[in-house]
């Protein structure tokens, strides 16, 4: 593998524990049907980047791990503080670069997707997200992330411009990944769902949920 391509790939992610994640989708969802949609998106988000060619995987994780945790991940703890505080942190964990963070909410993720950073010789990669966040991050060298993240007001409908302002005035060449949207609301989970490959977990858990009278 070309030392260019992605050499780690972290997931951010929060135990999903009911009342605790997926608070948006309740209602119409109970607290326990929302994080069972969480716990799809996050299993799904893990066996795509287990099918990535990469060196390392790393889960950072606000939470313990559970059944849904395949074997192949490096398990490390979220850094206290603001999320910018801990994406900020994650990329500490990495030992060289290149190195791409996606969260726990686009379980429609692919391996192409992940397959196209770190071609194109850029030194930064930005996936932003459909509601003005991002749900990509990815630096060809990981010790510039903190100085980047740090300070972003994250959870905006202005977070995303804000953040790849931030790379883009830093000097940076910035590889713009597709748009996607995060599992936030009822009405997100349905498109998400749309988009994702057939027999995916979250699917079938929405289907599931549907079947059930929702």
């Amino acid at each position: 593998m070309s030392a260019r391509l992605t050499d780690t790939l972290l997931v951010i992610a929060k135990e999903p524990v009911a009342g605790r994640v997926k608070t948006r989708l309740t209602p119409p969802y109970t607290p326990q049907e929302a994080a069972a949609l969480a716990e799809a998106a996050l299993a799904d988000t893990l066996h795509t980047v287990l099918r990535a060619r990469v060196r390392r995987r790393i889960l950072v994780l606000d939470g313990v791990p559970g059944p849904w945790m395949p074997a192949g991940f490096d398990i490390v703890s979220q850094g206290a503080g603001g999320l910018d505080e801990r994406i900020a942190a994650a990329f500490g964990h990495c030992d060289r670069g290149p190195a791409l963070l996606v969260g726990m909410d686009t379980p429609q993720l692919t391996t192409d997707l992940l397959a196209q950073v770190g071609r194109d010789g850029a030194d930064a990669w930005f996936g932003p997200a459909a509601d003005g966040g991002f749900w990509a991050l990815g630096f060809a060298d990981p010790a510039r992330a903190a100085a980047l993240v740090r300070g972003v007001p994250m959870s905006t409908d202005r977070t995303g411009a804000i953040q790849r302002r931030r790379l883009a005035e830093a000097g940076l060449s910035v590889s713009d990944l597709p748009v996607l949207r995060d599992v936030d609301t009822a009405a997100d989970a349905v498109e998400v769902a749309a988009c994702c490959p057939p027999g995916s977990r979250f699917t079938t858990t929405l289907n599931s949920l549907a079947g059930a009278g929702r």
